[in-house]
């Protein structure tokens, strides 16, 4: 039992000392957050007519804008907060799966649609969060009418989702011609 203990405590001594040494290499901070948007401007250029046939130029171009993205502070700033937020978001809506999960059975279907209502605020909550933590959003004008915004999409989210239940109730009888 003994043996066991200490080879975790190594183990997790190792992970410890690989995560700090990677830190210390800036992977996390640069390495990242390059990849993720090397990634995502290259999935996006290739589905460009106009790149659609040139991977070279695609490369290049998810090249630049990646090393161009991460050559001052803010997009790994941004990065640091966006994704520590996300993670706290991530776990709330599992715990909320979960504890549903532990109480509905299989033909509680309607559920879902709670879900995807909590994953909407968890989005607004971690977006504005996240974009309120960073110095460009944090100045007097969104500090001013940011909650503004905020009930301003809610609201129209209410009407769009009201709208949209409405005429799955009347199966279109309101339409001319049905």
């Amino acid at each position: 039992m003994v043996m066991i203990g200490v080879m975790l405590q190594v183990g997790v001594a190792g992970f410890n000392e690989l995560f700090l040494k990677l830190e210390s290499l800036y992977f996390f901070r640069l390495v990242l957050p390059f990849l993720l948007i090397f990634a995502a401007v290259y999935a996006i250029l290739t589905k460009i007519p106009v790149f659609k046939d040139n991977k070279g130029a695609s490369v290049v171009a998810s090249l630049a804008i990646g090393l161009l993205s991460i050559q001052f502070s803010a997009v790994p700033d941004f990065f640091d907060v966006i994704f520590a937020n996300f993670g706290i978001g991530l776990a709330i809506l599992l715990i909320a799966l979960i504890l549903v999960g532990a109480f509905l059975g299989e033909d509680d279907k309607p559920y879902k649609w709670i879900f995807f209502g909590l994953g909407v605020l968890i989005f607004l909550i971690v977006t504005f969060t996240s974009l309120s933590s960073w110095s460009f959003v944090g100045s007097w004008w969104w500090n001013q009418y940011g909650a503004l915004i905020i009930v301003g999409i809610v609201v129209i989210g209410a009407v769009v989702g009201i709208v949209v239940a409405s005429k799955d109730r009347t199966g279109g009888a309101g339409k001319p011609g049905g």
